[in-house]
């Protein structure tokens, strides 16, 4: 129900906002009654109008003959409506406040009244002429804000129930303007919305603060929101404040709200473009920046995960990565594939352990998009996730013209779908990594064919010496490096001895490995000339610089050559630039052996420096190349310190010293290649070595039988006896013939005859002549010259080299039960005679 009628208007009524006076006039028009408020407004007193009249009371002088006229046909019966010009003269309220004169226009409406008695009169309403003129105006702008505004605008009253609406807002939410009058925001908002909505309005209608720019989701109405074509929730910034009555009581509050819908979905796509641009930059930044395959597929995931989708892997052709590039099955997405990467930021999820291996039914949309080298987007139903995901996108990663593999981008259930700027972005986040993840693969494979090529060229891995034990370690840098140039090897030497060679061509890659073979068969070479180390390396010098052939490159190498006798415990060392050996004598530190380095191998013209140690038993000779002492994280200094402190127990079995060297010092780097070679001195038994001078006569050849004899039946190699003195008797021969002997201290001519016993019985027979003895082919005329074709024919190998006096002619037997050995064959020998 309704207010009484009788109940009195509340505060704050549109008589606030303008002043209504009235007066009355007789039937000669003069003014019978004046009310309080025509005494506000027009400053007159009653007391001064009253009685009198009221064109001469109220109208300037000027106007006076027109508004008679006017009042006379009021009287008369007729309404009459015009503005009457006043001034308020100054005055002081009750409360002592001061009013100054006012000037101005009241509008006028005069109506003609009749009596009890019949006699006429009038009843003169006055009005404020510039306050009616505001109210107006503000009705006007009312009008246009809920009829015409393109905004909507909402009026609730203090009981939070709308009031009013506008145009706009109906036409969102349908019905007419109207019929949204005592509607709350729960009628238009999901509950939760409603709530914040409600609240906020109760904050400004309580505080007074308004609210700006609030956020909230409402249902569509009649305009499609959401994605393109698809109809969705409304997204709506409101505006609110309080309303307030002319005396400053608070009528409710406004609100008006703004469809951002479309500038959200603009903002929305502005950031995703950022965002993908970001991606894309930040893709180029951190992909690629390693030549390691797996590394480069790692780094595609950390851009993608979490930041494009949840969950993420890579998988590489297995046939690629074994280096065969034409296997069957790569061209239809069905053959085997090798997961290389995987990342995922939800903590269930399902997980293909990195490194194994896979294939795709050919019907699936994985085979497709390899087959097809297309994007294919796979719902979660599909994909086989037990619900997890939501949706993937299988992108194929081509490298020029060639599918190299695939990557999986997936998102979670709950997550938003994959749209097609998503697709665009993940198709080039692939292509980038693709060229990448290939050009790790190409150089995986020519740095397995550089590795391969190096190891091949590398001795077994248990080198055999006489009087010494060795061990040797090769550790080739990572994959993210080239292949260098480190090799080791190990030469056994006529007269048990052996060469120990370490070298490091400087450089990298394909080209450094080869470079590397040729100098090792280099030294190979050299080596079975029997040469001493200084000429050795010269000659290595020489053919250094002729490696770069037709390119005119120029390679460059270090290493150390080292030649041990197992009789005498010497070795003799040349340098040619590399780090010198390490000694460690029993019972003494680990100590650098001070040899002259030399320039290196390519350089030319400088000759190189011998120097000749002498080691006790039980000694170790350590040669190693730089990547064992030197990195990035430590100098050279410092690298040498530490490897002479693991070595600091010699003792140990030579294998374990190996092991301890490796762990003790930073070998993980990969920055380089290593080699280190190890050997420890074993110096023959005095009674495995036979050795006497024989004077230049005749004589000797009987005396050297003897002596062969006697000791081979001490060492108890009686089957070895006839051959051995058959040979020794050609040997001694051939130095009485064509060498000199040897001098003792000046003395007469000597030949020394030497028996060596340790895994071969070797006979050296030594004289002062330089001339190397040739084996040729003996004529049916000739007396002679059949000696060392006998020699060639009875032992396992023979040799000549030179000494600082002169030369050594040797030959080798094989100890009985060891290998097949050469027997005396009676046909054999009649035919050489």
């Amino acid at each position: 129900m309704g207010a009484p009628f009788w109940q009195s208007s509340p505060p704050g009524s549109i008589y606030d906002h303008i002043q209504v006076a009235s007066f009355a006039l007789d039937a000669d028009g003069r003014i019978e009654r004046w009310s309080a408020r025509a005494e506000e407004l027009l400053g007159i007193p009653a007391a001064e109008v009253v009685g009198r009249d009221a064109v001469l009371a109220l109208v300037p002088e000027e106007h006076r003959a027109d508004v008679g006229e006017k009042v006379a046909e009021i009287l008369d019966g007729r309404e009459w409506t015009g503005l009457l010009p006043y001034r308020r003269p100054a005055s002081t309220d009750a409360a002592g406040a001061a009013h100054p004169a006012v000037d101005g226009i009241a509008e006028l409406y005069v109506m003609p009244t009749t009596g009890a008695d019949g006699v006429r009169g009038a009843l003169c309403v006055a009005v404020d002429a510039y306050a009616l003129r505001r109210i107006e105006t503000d009705l006007a702008a009312s009008q246009a804000v809920f009829g015409q505004a393109p905004m909507g605008f909402l009026l609730f009253g203090t009981d939070l129930q709308l009031v009013r609406v506008n145009e706009r807002f109906a036409a969102a939410f349908g019905g007419t303007v109207a019929s949204h009058a005592g509607r709350t925001p729960r009628d238009y908002l999901p509950r939760a919305e409603a709530e914040r909505v409600t609240a906020a309005l109760r904050q400004v209608l309580d505080t007074g603060e308004p609210v700006t720019d609030m956020q909230i989701l409402g249902p569509a109405g009649e305009e499609p929101s959401g994605r393109e074509g698809q109809p969705g929730s409304l997204r709506w910034s409101i505006s609110l404040y309080r309303v307030h009555s002319g005396t400053g009581r608070p009528m409710g509050v406004a609100a008006i709200a703004s469809d951002v819908t479309r500038r959200r979905r603009a903002e929305s796509e502005a950031a995703s473009t950022r965002r993908n641009l970001a991606l894309l930059n930040e893709a180029g930044a951190r992909i690629g920046n390693s030549l390691d395959l797996e590394t480069t597929a790692r780094e595609l995931l950390g851009v993608t995960v979490p930041q494009f989708c949840d969950m993420a892997c890579v998988d590489v052709y297995q046939s690629l990565l074994d280096g065969d590039e034409g296997r069957p099955g790569i061209a239809d997405g069905s053959a085997e594939l090798r997961r290389v990467a995987f990342a995922s930021a939800v903590s269930d999820a399902p997980v293909t352990a990195v490194g194994s291996t896979h294939r795709f039914d050919f019907h699936s949309p994985y085979a497709a998009a390899l087959r097809t080298a297309q994007v294919r987007r796979v719902p979660g139903g599909e994909s086989g996730d037990s619900g997890l995901v939501q949706t993937t996108l299988a992108v194929p990663l081509v490298a020029g013209d060639t599918v190299v593999g695939l990557v999986q981008f997936s998102r979670a259930r709950g997550s938003e779908d994959f749209g097609e700027r998503d697709a665009a972005l993940a198709e080039q986040l692939a292509a980038r990594a693709a060229v990448c993840i290939d050009n790790a693969r190409l150089y995986r494979r020519e740095h397995s064919r550089a590795l391969i090529l190096q190891r091949s060229l590398l001795p077994p891995g248990d080198p055999g010496a006489a009087g010494l034990d060795i061990a040797c370690r090769y550790l080739p840098g990572n994959t993210a490096t080239e292949v260098g140039g480190d090799w080791f090897d190990v030469i056994e030497l006529p007269g048990h001895r052996t060469a120990l060679i370490v070298g490091d061509v400087m450089g990298r890659g394909l080209r450094a490995a080869v470079a590397m073979g040729e100098l090792r068969t280099a030294v190979r070479t050299l080596a079975m000339l029997d040469l001493e180390p200084a000429e050795v390396l010269a000659a290595l010098d020489e053919i250094a610089g002729g490696l770069g052939g037709v390119s005119d490159e120029v390679y460059l190498a270090t290493c150390v050559y080292v030649v041990y006798d197992a009789v005498t415990r010497r070795c003799t060392i040349a340098n040619a630039g590399h780090l010198p050996p390490v000694v460690v004598e029993p019972g003494e530190p680990p100590l650098l052996l001070e040899v002259p380095t030399g320039m290196p191998l390519g350089v030319g013209g400088e000759p190189f420096e011998e120097v000749e140690v002498e080691l006790p038993d039980g000694a170790l000779l350590a040669l190693y190349t730089d990547g064992l002492v030197e990195s990035r994280d430590h100098g050279l200094d410092e690298g040498l310190d530490e490897f002479r402190k693991a070595l600091s127990d010699p003792a140990q079995p030579l294998e374990d010293v190996c092991d301890h060297v490796l762990d003790t010092l930073y070998t993980r780097h990969g920055e380089d290649d290593i080699a280190l070679l190890m050997a420890r001195i074993r110096g023959l038994p005095a009674d495995t070595v036979g050795d006497w001078l024989l004077p230049a006569e005749p004589r000797s050849v009987a005396l050297a039988r003897e002596h062969a004899r006697t000791q081979l039946a001490a060492w108890q190699l009686e089957p070895l006896i006839d051959t051995t003195e058959l040979l020794v008797s050609e040997l001694v021969t051939n130095a009485l013939r064509h060498g000199e002997g040897g001098r003792s201290g000046g003395g007469e001519p000597e030949i020394r005859l030497r028996l060596l016993l340790d895994r071969t019985l070797v006979c050296e027979v030594w004289d002062s002549n330089l001339v190397q003895p040739r084996r040729r082919r003996a004529r049916d005329t000739d007396e002679g010259g059949r000696g060392l074709q006998l020699v060639s024919m009875l032992s396992n190998n023979w040799g000549s080299r030179r000494t600082h006096r002169g030369k050594t002619v040797w030959y080798e037997l094989a100890l009985p039960g060891s290998e097949p050995r050469k027997e005396l064959d009676a046909e054999a020998l009649l035919s050489a005679f």
